[in-house]
């Protein structure tokens, strides 16, 4: 029985993939900001008769990464598949944010994520075998005026999965980028962007069909997973058009409605 570490655990698509793996006997290792939302999550997936650890920790402070991996290793847990989905976003012009908002984007979105790879992925080399999941966002895949931070990390996200992927190709590791498209959870109330055309016109995704995509990607070790056909087809229409019309574009999806 295989162990997986999942952040931002709590809710979102972080909590569907915890019921997903739990429903097919994986042990877990929960990771989020609340305790008590962990809890309450911990105490739902009991009765799938798995091993679940919880772990009150928040990724955006700069020890948290190695904190967490010394707390793993003390305690002989080792992780077989890592699913880096902790990440949060902020709207705004970017000479308005604070320093918070700007450079704790890039805290959780890049460096815990790339640490957290870096601390496991020995021990899956090990081994010879792991899977590692990274949660992107189709945002990647171009600029994002009013949310050009959070845009600018997933882009990392994607250039360095695909990356990785290529090195740990014939290691027994897989390594995928998932990237979902504008998703019903907590995300955007929090980044501010929830009253967004993308949001309010567009239309979002069911939380529960997006990780039902995640979890199937990272269990078939498939590099690249975008999910939805809609998003799909936006993040290749990314390649062809002229750059200022793409980020003409991303900003007027992005801008409030009136």
């Amino acid at each position: 029985m295989s162990t997986v570490l999942i952040t931002g655990a709590s809710g979102g698509i972080g909590y569907e993939l915890a019921k997903l793996f739990a429903r097919d006997h994986h042990n877990l290792v929960l990771v989020a900001r609340s305790g008590d939302k962990l809890a309450q999550v911990a105490a739902e997936l009991q009765a799938q008769n798995v091993t679940i650890k919880t772990i009150t920790l928040d990724l955006a402070t700069p020890l948290a990464p190695k904190f967490l991996f010394d707390q793993l290793k003390t305690e002989a847990v080792a992780i077989d598949i890592l699913i880096n989905n902790a990440g949060f976003g902020a709207f705004g012009e970017f000479a308005q944010m604070s320093n918070e908002e700007i450079f704790g984007q890039i805290q959780l979105n890049i460096i815990a994520l790339t640490e957290l790879t870096r601390l496991l992925l020995p021990g899956m080399l090990a081994r010879r075998t792991g899977r590692i999941m990274n949660v992107a966002s189709t945002a990647g895949f171009q600029p994002g005026p009013l949310m050009a931070v959070y845009y600018a990390t997933k882009a990392y996200v994607i250039s360095f999965s695909e990356a990785l992927a290529n090195e740990v190709r014939h290691s027994g590791i897989t390594v995928t980028c998932f990237c979902p498209g504008a998703t019903h959870t907590g995300f955007a109330k929090r980044a501010g962007n929830d009253k967004s055309r993308l949001f309010k016109q567009l239309g979002a995704m069911n939380v529960e069909k997006v990780a039902l995509d995640g979890y199937r990607a990272v269990m078939e070790g498939r590099v690249l997973a975008i999910s939805g056909a809609h998003n799909w087809l936006v993040a290749q229409s990314t390649r062809f058009a002229p750059r200022k019309m793409v980020t003409a574009i991303s900003r007027w999806i992005s801008e409030p409605t009136q």
